[in-house]
């Protein structure tokens, strides 16, 4: 039997179709998860999706299990331990966005609560769901992208470009872009009809 995914999802990588198919477009409110995505998709910046992907596992040894705490203290040895690391891209740029992320994840997580109450604030907590016949029909960013983006940079998070919060919010299910013909948009279509 065949199944009707996005077009974007490799099938022939496992760890893609499983994040298509479990990840990708699922409203998320797990904070440590909200931390790493936000930080995983601002190192996907330049690079294909996939290459993360495939690096997932090695940014979260690399990073202390995404522990905001630990990373904001992260001092010049740790950074070129980091620099040496074959598992992660080893960008100074980014990996300084990520320790300067971490401090202001824990300045927001004081003000507000968390990723999660923020993000979730811009929408009333209801994912955005776009009806599109190809992923190539999605748009690289929205005014709302470009509005969390501009919030975001004035709290110091850094990587955080319109174009990459837009792919954030799918990521976390703030926006479920998945085409009309896939499974996972049926099965949405489907759960919603039954409510």
């Amino acid at each position: 039997m065949t199944i009707n995914r996005c077009g974007w999802a490799n099938p022939a990588n496992p760890l893609y179709l499983h994040y298509h198919d479990h990840d990708w477009g699922v409203p998320c409110h797990d904070e440590t998860t909200l931390f790493e995505m936000l930080n995983l998709e601002g190192a996907q910046a330049g690079l294909s999706w996939e290459t993360i992907l495939n690096k997932r596992e090695n940014y979260r040894a690399a990073f202390d299990q995404w522990d905001a705490k630990k990373i904001a203290k992260y001092d010049d040895k740790k950074i070129a331990e980091l620099l040496a690391n074959p598992g992660i891209v080893r960008n100074k740029l980014k990996i300084a966005a990520t320790i300067a992320n971490a401090q202001a994840y824990l300045r927001l997580c004081d003000e507000v609560g968390g990723l999660d109450p923020y993000l979730w604030g811009f929408v009333d907590g209801k994912t955005i769901v776009n009806h599109i016949a190809s992923y190539k029909d999605a748009p690289p960013k929205t005014e709302l992208s470009e509005r969390i983006s501009k919030d975001l940079a004035k709290r110091g998070f850094k990587f955080i470009g319109p174009t990459i919060i837009y792919a954030y919010m799918q990521s976390i299910g703030m926006v479920d872009d998945h085409i009309a013909t896939c499974f996972k948009r049926t099965n949405s279509v489907k759960a919603s009809k039954k409510k």
